[in-house]
């Protein structure tokens, strides 16, 4: 890897880290397309595992007191057919075109900002969430496998129930690392995954850790409206440009 391509995933590695100590969650939603543009799909998604089952072992453990919460039932549904999901998805992301599965990321993109817009306070109940996990787990995991960001749908399925901040967080996190860990071994039996891309893994957990810490201190300064205003800019952005081509 050269300097500048060590300068891209810095930056976007340290753009992800604050996201995620502002919010909980984002490194991937933010640090996978400017990877993507700058190496590949592929060892995009391969270089993101460590760095997510890292920060997302951390997080599920802090908030591992939420995992007894009631509104937290549709979990091991959600979680199981995440992990069916992923092997789709690793199939998609070693067969399908790259510029296919990254104009798809792209619209994506642009459809998870159009919600959060259109729809800031529609909310989802237990029961209709209980139904829709199956569907929404299995979706989740095909993202994940084939893109590396299963966000536009798993976060907004666990968003729409509007949950206290500590269960959302536990939630998206539990997804997260789950995801993580099939994914490993989906992309070792697909042939993708590459010894120097888990190396690179773990280089990238030191912009990580040095910029969470950022983000903490950011969201004391800004409010939750003006922060998740300023991250869905910068999301259309990369997502207009995955979808052009540019």
């Amino acid at each position: 890897m050269d300097v500048t391509a060590a300068l891209i995933m810095t930056a976007a590695l340290a753009a992800g880290a604050v996201v995620k100590g502002a919010t909980g969650m984002g490194l991937p939603l933010i640090a996978l397309p400017v990877l993507t543009s700058a190496f590949g799909l592929q060892h995009a998604v391969g270089l993101m595992t460590i760095p997510l089952i890292v920060t997302n072992v951390w997080q599920v453990w802090r908030f591992r007191g939420q995992s007894r919460s009631d509104r937290l039932a549709f979990m091991p549904v959600f979680l199981i057919a995440g992990a069916v999901g992923i092997g789709i998805g690793t199939w998609a992301l070693t067969t399908l075109p790259e510029r296919v599965l990254v104009l798809v990321l792209g619209l994506l993109l642009l459809a998870y900002i159009g919600l959060r817009l259109v729809t800031p306070h529609w909310s989802l109940g237990a029961v209709l969430a209980g139904r829709l996990a199956p569907l929404t787990g299995v979706g989740a995991g095909i993202l994940q496998g084939a893109t590396g960001i299963s966000s536009p749908i798993g976060v907004t399925f666990i968003h729409a129930m509007n949950l206290a901040r500590d269960a959302h967080v536990f939630a998206v996190s539990a997804m997260f690392l789950l995801f993580s860990l099939v994914q490993v071994p989906a992309l070792w039996a697909a042939g993708v995954m590459r010894p120097e891309w888990i190396l690179q893994g773990l280089l990238a957990l030191i912009p990580i850790v040095v910029f969470m810490p950022v983000g903490q201190w950011i969201s004391g300064k800004l409010s939750r409206k003006a922060f998740d205003r300023m991250i869905l800019i910068f999301l259309a952005v990369i997502g207009l440009t995955m979808v052009l081509g540019l």
